[in-house]
């Protein structure tokens, strides 16, 4: 009875196996998500919570985020970060986390040799420059610290400074 028991519980255990195996596979993060799960970006997560474009950057996309660490928000003059969360800065807020963003997915080979300006979701025009010498990729006056976090809606690239429009 005992050896009934053992192969039956076995039996089963390698059919919950094959189901578990045919289980859809973990899709790929979103671009809050993959930022949510980085310490370095808990500023960012804030802001863009704050700013009530978390379901925005979590939609369908493409996206290409040119995210600002907690070091590059930071080195803002003390105090700017506290006030642009105040509900009354939203729009301000808004306007500036925008002005990170670029429709569509541009991954960083995309953009080697190049000197380009483009369009941002708020508006205006961010000048990437691929094409220096050094080998960086800098946009506007930051610097691209780390550069095609791939995610299921787009791609981030890490940037030492905060963009402002």
């Amino acid at each position: 009875m005992n050896r009934r028991f053992v192969l039956k519980s076995l039996a089963s255990a390698g059919a919950l196996g094959a189901v578990a195996a045919c289980a859809p596979a973990n899709t790929t993060p979103n671009i809050v998500e993959i930022a949510a799960s980085d310490p370095n970006f808990s500023t960012l997560v804030a802001a863009i919570s704050a700013a009530g474009l978390a379901d925005t950057l979590s939609g369908p996309g493409p996206f290409t985020v040119f995210a600002p660490t907690n070091a590059a928000f930071n080195a803002l003059p003390a105090g700017t970060v506290d006030n642009l969360l105040l509900p009354e800065n939203v729009d301000t807020l808004r306007s500036i986390l925008t002005y990170h963003v670029v429709p569509g997915q541009v991954t960083s080979d995309q953009l080697i040799g190049q000197r380009l300006d483009v369009a941002t979701v708020q508006g205006g025009t961010v000048r990437i420059d691929a094409a220096n010498k050094l080998g960086t990729v800098k946009v506007n006056d930051a610097t691209v610290t780390q550069a095609d976090i791939i995610a299921s809606n787009g791609v981030i690239h890490v940037i030492d400074k905060v963009l402002l429009p």
